[in-house]
């Protein structure tokens, strides 16, 4: 039997820094952690009593109805550690699949951030190019008007 409740989907113990939705999330996703390790326990410490439970019951014992009513305690032990077996296995499914949809998720997230990095480190790139295409006609013109106001060349276009 399943007592530590729940449907679970796991998180990472994060610690609650700042706030807003972030912080919001990280106290959400420690507060599921704290409930899927007290399922773990639970599902756990049913199966190691059954178990104990099950070994204790199972003595051989001579009066035949007291035999019936310890298969019978055999049989109720051994479905609820299988009860319990099945709880476990469930939640390893369940955060299984929470790591998986949770890892799309951050990685759509880190993909979103880099996308906004690439196109500000594009746009002052663009900037950048822009100032120097204009610092390098500025600085052509200039030598060109000092290059067709020089005295060398009023000298070769008056020589023949």
């Amino acid at each position: 039997m399943n007592k530590g409740g729940g449907a679970a989907s796991g998180g990472g113990g994060l610690g609650v820094a700042g706030s807003g939705p972030t912080a919001a999330a990280a106290v959400a996703a420690a507060q599921k952690q704290k409930a899927l390790i007290q399922r773990v326990e639970t599902d756990i410490s049913q199966i190691v009593d059954n178990f104990s439970h099950l070994v204790h019951v199972s003595r051989v014992n001579d009066p035949p109805v007291r035999n019936s009513q310890e298969a019978f305690m055999m049989e109720m032990r051994a479905a609820r550690m299988v009860q319990a077996a099945d709880s476990l296995l469930k939640l390893v499914s369940e955060l299984k699949q929470t790591a998986i949809f949770s890892g799309f998720a951050s990685l759509n997230d880190h993909v979103e951030k880099r996308i906004v990095e690439f196109n500000q480190q594009a746009e002052n790139t663009d900037r950048l190019l822009a100032r120097i295409g204009e610092e390098a006609a500025a600085s052509l013109k200039e030598l060109e008007s000092h290059y067709y106001s020089s005295a060398l060349r009023t000298a070769q276009n008056l020589q023949p």
